[in-house]
């Protein structure tokens, strides 16, 4: 269908011929769309009004297959004003065409973003789309230098991308005015030189004094210690940070001669790998209860949390590696910056600093958001950030809206390279949240949170994500930033460029599991068999309780194996459904679950409860007794971790049935563990899986065709002995050359190198967006924030610190001395009722309030940068 359009056609262009196809029928069907009046019709929509307008199936046929067909396959969504149908059409990821065709007439015209927003905001704010002074957003305006990849397959490669800009920016420059030399001369640590001397201010200066000291360390034997020849070198216009050896050192200096002499990206980014620029990181998580053990299961608190506690002991790692091969005696730091939170529950959410377990010079710094006078409409954190790490971080990050918004004002406010991760942008998971914000601002506060998004994402240095999928989607779905491209949100504001996926910030680092508990089953000694007789109990005990129901009769067969949410997105009452339709699959293999409650009237989220009840109805229905597992959400991941092992000493498999998943975290523990994987082609694990190779990919939309694939499978090991160990051992292989921890440090810290140069070359660009992100901010976002209401509570004294930055020795020796790494969110959350505010309760009701959701919203003054504490409730019914 896709050769159907030439590559140099527009859609514009092609639609007249396309509609031409059966003007009889195309003449009918438009006045279908019309004669309703002002509406949004999504792809389904065109496709149910095209079959009930062309009844001849025939001619349904010839007209789909055809050019119309694959337009329509293309088409978004469309306004309807009538007499115009204006179009969406996204014909690859990344690439929107807009096209108007008049009902009448059928006339098309090509048409900007800005006029198809006006016709989407006719549907739902006439007056306000006919504004002349409506507000618009166009940050592609003042972002017009920034060079743009090309192709949809570069999406998400933008560090290579930025490397060549770079390259050829060197290439440009002259002896006298060279950036790189530039660079070099501000490397330092706290006052102290790195790299080069002054002495060495000129690039014919540079170059020989490398040729010299080449030559010398080539005399040397290759671990000869850089401490032996550093005066000698020191006389030459050289620092530390070559390396440890004089072979590192000559590796290194031999790169930057190359570099100097013909630049080339693949050197100039392993130049940077290697240069002494990335000490101390800053990390901001606010909202939730920010812990290492007790949290999980509080309000707004899930693997945000062990996603970063994992990161931040990556990041220590590899810094501390970098630094002992640059020959340095340096000692990097990283702070996780969140809320101090008196009223802890039990965690030590009400510790203001606290060492973060496995990790020498890591912590979380809690900065108080209220006190005795309630909440602090500012809330800032740079001045203690400073105080601990004596100077400026090199490198912020920030998660999530509020964490990601907090970090690009504080990055704005230092002079400092920064980096966010949206995680999950909350614009993706309502329908047209956009054009009806104002009906859920009042629960979700979306014009907040969709304009702080907007400025956290423009304002980034580079843009972290986890797929390609996150950025600009698949063929036939854009991607969570790829719907900001061009929305609206009548009577607020218009934005026509909001982010362009082709620009290079974007960048693919996906995280990997931690190794030191979801590790390869056949690890013998590594196994926590003390966890063996719980999970005993837990598959295959046959009394029910609160932990499972439904039991396994045949405990020879091997078990399939799932473990999410329970609710609709990840599917796992779907794979229930499979199981019990599918004789053959059921005949060869057990079915577990892991997830939600057994008790509908244990859950207040209405998806929940509709999916328990649905569990119960397939399980008496089909009569699946002895052949299906029903267990309870587990919340400790070491006993997680080796349950993924017993299923694989079953020679089982895991199987991710979502609808569609962003990442799929679940997916690289068992591949990890060693289990053959069975996961969802919509998302993220299309990309972990190659299909047949390390993994198989099931169609969710399909369950007798993916059924029978896994049945497939079984059938297959149970002819072939061997074919689940070479499936077993082609995911592990594939998770280690892509989806680990330290993959994804090396990469994110070779990212903050490189952007972090990037940045300083491109100072005025900076400094543009960066004005026109401050008139926005204050004119816009902080009145909105204001709006947000703020619950009161009675404050409560903090705990004092435990560690001060006047005692760093004794820091690191209560580092160490913390417990064992079983401590580590392993425990189950405690019991505790969550007690709504009067506010809450008289706003939404007990019955609907399922959790309160505390973010902080952010303020700017007219002098300086500050942070203000607001709360955010974010209510799902």
């Amino acid at each position: 269908m896709d050769s159907v359009l030439k590559r140099s056609d527009s859609i514009a262009d092609s639609m007249p011929n396309a509609l031409k196809q059966s003007r009889f029928h195309m003449k009918k069907c438009f006045a279908r769309f019309v004669a309703s009046g002002k509406r949004l019709m999504k792809q389904h929509h065109l496709m149910d009004d095209l079959e009930k307008t062309v009844v001849d199936k025939d001619e349904r046929k010839k007209l789909l297959e055809g050019l119309l067909g694959y337009i329509l396959s293309c088409t978004q969504e469309a306004a309807i004003v009538p007499p115009y149908v204006a179009f969406a059409v996204r014909p690859n990821p990344g690439f929107w065409e807009f096209v108007r065709v008049n009902a009448d007439d059928l006339q098309v015209e090509g048409i900007e973003a800005t006029e198809y927003l006006k016709y989407k905001e006719n549907v739902f704010d006439e007056k306000w789309a006919n504004d002349e002074n409506t507000l618009e957003i166009d940050f592609g305006a003042i972002d017009f230098t920034t060079p743009r990849m090309a192709l949809s397959s570069s999406i998400g490669n933008g560090l290579n991308f930025t490397s060549k800009i770079l390259t050829s920016r060197l290439s440009e420059s002259s002896h006298c005015t060279n950036p790189l030399l530039d660079y070099l001369l501000s490397l330092n640590h706290q006052g102290e030189n790195l790299i080069i001397k002054d002495t060495l201010n000129t690039i014919p200066k540079l170059q020989q004094a490398l040729k010299i000291a080449e030559a010398y360390v080539s005399a040397l034997h290759k671990d000869t210690p850089y401490q032996n020849f550093e005066d000698r070198f020191k006389a030459w216009g050289f620092d530390k940070g070559w390396g440890n050896t004089a072979q590192r050192v000559k590796e290194t200096m031999k790169m930057l001669s190359e570099v100097l002499e013909a630049p080339d990206p693949v050197k100039l980014e392993s130049l940077f790998n290697r240069l002494p620029n990335m000490f101390n990181i800053v990390i901001f998580s606010i909202h939730g209860y920010f812990g290492q053990a007790d949290v999980l299961g509080l309000p707004d608190t899930g693997g945000q949390v062990v996603y970063i506690l994992d990161q931040v002991r990556a990041f220590e790692e590899e810094l501390l590696h970098k630094i002992e091969l640059q020959g340095l005696n340096v000692k990097p730091q990283i702070l996780v910056v969140t809320r101090l939170i008196p009223d802890a529950k039990g965690t030590t959410c009400n510790q203001e600093l606290e060492p973060i377990i496995n990790t020498k010079h890591s912590h979380i710094l809690r900065v108080p958001f209220y006190t005795e006078n309630g909440i602090l409409r500012q809330w800032d954190a740079s001045a203690k950030i400073l105080e601990l790490m004596e100077g400026k971080p090199d490198l912020i990050i920030g998660n999530y809206t509020d964490g990601n918004l907090v970090s690009s004002l504080m990055a704005s406010k230092l002079g400092v390279t920064q980096a966010t991760i949206a995680h999950a942008l909350e614009k993706t998971k309502y329908e047209d949240s956009d054009a009806k914000w104002k009906d859920f601002d009042e629960k979700y506060h979306f014009s907040s949170q969709f304009t702080a998004d907007m400025i956290s994402m423009n304002a980034a240095d580079f843009i972290i994500t986890s797929t390609f999928q996150e950025i600009a989607g698949s063929k036939d779905r854009p991607g969570q930033y790829e719907t900001h491209t061009a929305f609206t949100m009548p009577g607020l504001c218009r934005v026509i460029s909001g982010i362009n996926v082709f620009d290079p910030k974007f960048n693919i680092a996906a995280p990997g599991a931690d190794q030191t508990v979801y590790f390869p089953f056949t690890e013998k000694k590594q196994r926590l068999t003390t966890f063996h007789p719980a999970i005993e109990e837990l598959l295959y005990n046959k009394d029910e309780n609160e932990e499972h129901i439904g039991y396994l009769e045949d405990k020879k067969k091997p078990i399939i194996f799932s473990m999410a949410r329970l609710d609709k997105v990840k599917n796992l009452s779907g794979l229930v459904e499979w199981y019990a339709k599918n004789k053959r699959l059921r005949s060869l293999v057990n079915l577990v679950v892991v997830g939600g409650f057994f008790n509908p009237s244990k859950s207040k989220d209405r998806e929940e409860t509709e999916e328990i009840k649905k569990m119960h109805f397939l399980m008496k229905e089909y009569k699946l007794q002895g052949q299906f597992r029903w267990i309870a959400a587990q919340t400790d991941r070491y006993r997680n971790g080796e349950l993924y092992r017993c299923i694989a000493d079953t020679k089982g498999a895991f199987v991710q049935p979502a609808l569609y998943e962003a990442f799929g975290l679940t997916v690289i523990e068992a591949m990890n563990c060693g289990l053959p994987t069975f996961a969802t082609n919509q998302g993220g694990p299309a990309e972990i899986i190659v299909d047949g190779v390390s993994g198989f990919h099931i169609d969710p939309h399909n369950g007798d065709e993916s059924s029978n694939k896994i049945a497939d499978f079984f059938e297959k090991c149970k002819i072939d002995s061997e074919h689940w160990n070479k499936m077993s051992k082609a995911g592990l292989q594939r998770i280690n050359e892509c989806y680990t921890w330290k993959i994804y440090a090396n990469k994110v810290l070779n990212m903050g190198s490189i952007y972090g140069f990037w940045r300083r070359l491109n100072k005025e660009q900076t400094l543009a967006k960066e004005r026109y992100i401050q008139m926005f901010y204050n004119l816009q976002f902080r009145n909105l924030a204001r709006k947000v209401p703020i619950p009161s509570q009675p404050p409560q004294e903090p705990k004092p610190m435990s560690i001060t930055p006047a005692k760093k020795p004794a820091a690191e020796a209560q580092a160490e001395k913390v417990a064992a790494p079983q401590t580590q969110l392993t425990a189950p959350p405690p019991k505790i009722e969550y007690q709504p505010t009067p506010r809450q309760l008289g706003r939404y009701g007990k019955e609907k309030l399922t959790f309160a959701c505390t973010c902080i919203v952010l303020a700017l003054n007219s002098k300086s940068f500050s942070f203000a504490a607001g709360m955010k409730f974010q209510v799902r019914e």
